[in-house]
């Protein structure tokens, strides 16, 4: 498993091997069944999380309503990000879809290896520049884009989510009321 995460952060950044391979071998193994809450609001995000294998959604909740803010799956990395980056308590709810497995890596372990090696930590402001851009771009399509587009714009993207997550947590996820889901779904050509 540690291969697919070494093969994953090189994507992200080049790293030289020796370096790689020590701080994959700090990550250790965690299993954790469908429909388990990882982490709750209210509770601060101790792991970073690799996806090995499973689904995962995070949410939060506005007056008892469930407002799904997104989906992890292999291979991405899963958690609650900014309550591990400032370490202050989660304002949402990470949770597995399906039995899920992943690597987990402690944020005092994770601090302890960026500080020892700077491209550990060039590696990790780029996996962060990643996420910052993907989120000001989910922004702009919830913001600027018609319940269409943005239902195109997921077809597109992560069509194989379709039948692994359940409809009304995608049509949460997209700010689409189920019923005009479920429409777009059997009318909208892709």
């Amino acid at each position: 498993m540690s291969k697919s995460l070494q093969e994953f952060l090189q994507q992200i950044h080049t790293v030289e091997n020796e370096i790689l391979e020590e701080y994959a071998s700090q990550w250790d193994e965690y299993t954790e069944p469908r429909k388990t809450l990882v982490t709750e609001a209210g509770k601060t995000e101790r792991y970073l999380y690799f996806v090995v294998e499973g689904i995962q959604r995070s949410y939060y909740i506005n007056e008892g309503k469930e407002h799904v803010i997104a989906f992890t799956y292999p291979p991405s990395f899963s958690g609650i990000p900014d309550s591990f980056l400032v370490q202050k308590p989660s304002k949402y709810y990470l949770e597995t879809i399906t039995e899920s497995r992943f690597l987990r890596l402690s944020y005092e372990r994770h601090q302890q290896l960026m500080e020892k090696y700077r491209p550990i930590e060039t590696l990790f402001r780029k996996a962060i520049e990643r996420i910052f851009i993907g989120v000001l771009e989910r922004h702009y399509e919830l913001m600027a884009y018609t319940i269409e587009e943005r239902f195109k714009a997921f077809m597109k993207r992560s069509p194989h989510l379709l039948n692994m997550v359940p409809h009304k947590d995608l049509a949460s996820y997209l700010r689409i009321d189920p019923t005009n889901f479920s429409k777009l779904l059997s009318s909208v050509r892709l």
